[in-house]
């Protein structure tokens, strides 16, 4: 995953600011942690009845400082153990169910304990009860391609994707999280498509935000076409928009006149 932090990439290149690897946010969660350690001793009223000498205070930094970077080995460890996960799923090490696409492409070896782990909707696919027996070989998810599946099934295990990927499917994944349940991948997309909004996009990221009643993400979406109305509208784009949603064009109609209302008053 492209990270804006650690990327070696220029920085007129790099990806959005809130696009950071699994170490820079552990890092900074770090950070976070050490600065708010040193806040809650600093206002303790034990610690300021006794104010701690220059020695002492320098001490608690060493002592800190040897935390955090045992903090950063144990998560390092800890990273490195979970993406042994990946390599089962990219090796098909003992896979067990196969994941069909709805466009009769090639199942995806996956393992059931996964699915059920990462989703309720999926755990009660593969679930038997008195109604029903548990599937045997497949279960298919008929919204979404082949490489969509794999991008996925790919997030499911490692809990990022490479940045090409989301570009190319995050309306896909964000209305698949929103059906499959995957509160995860749902914030991911959002954060995505957030940090990604602009005149070309918007009226997608509205759509999208209306089919998973993402109320904040709609919003932002509503806002930002309000605010470039005249770069948005006055498109072939938004007919199309406005044939195929709307409901949408009313909204955006509504909130626009309210915005203008607000700026004459």
């Amino acid at each position: 995953m492209d990270c804006s932090i650690c990327s070696n990439m220029p920085f007129i290149l790099r990806p959005p600011r809130n696009t950071i690897c699994a170490a820079c946010f552990e890092g900074a969660r770090s950070v976070i942690a050490l600065i708010n350690k040193f806040d809650a001793d600093k206002f303790s009223p034990e610690k300021s009845s006794n104010a701690p000498s220059s020695s002492k205070g320098l001490a608690n930094v060493v002592k800190w400082v040897k935390e955090m970077k045992e903090m950063e080995e144990e998560l390092n460890d800890k990273i490195s153990f979970l993406g042994r996960l990946e390599a089962a799923f990219r090796d098909q090490i003992h896979t067990d169910i196969q994941v069909k696409p709805g466009n009769d492409g090639p199942p995806i070896p996956a393992h059931r304990l996964v699915l059920a782990s990462k989703s309720e909707i999926f755990r009660n696919m593969l679930d038997s009860d008195g109604c029903k027996a548990a599937p045997k070989d497949t279960i298919t998810l008929p919204e979404l391609g082949h490489e969509e599946l794999g991008s996925l099934l790919e997030f499911l295990y490692s809990g990022s994707l490479p940045m090409e990927k989301v570009e190319r499917h995050v309306y896909s994944l964000s209305i698949a999280a929103d059906k499959y349940e995957i509160p995860f991948l749902q914030k991911f997309c959002e954060h995505q498509m957030l940090g990604s909004l602009s005149t070309s996009n918007a009226l997608d990221v509205l759509d999208i935000a209306d089919v998973c009643s993402n109320q904040t993400l709609k919003d932002t979406a509503l806002n930002y076409i309000v605010k470039n109305m005249e770069d948005i509208v006055f498109t072939p784009k938004f007919e199309a928009f406005a044939l195929k949603t709307p409901h949408l064009s009313v909204e955006i109609t509504r909130a626009s006149w309210i915005d203008i209302k607000n700026r004459r008053s």
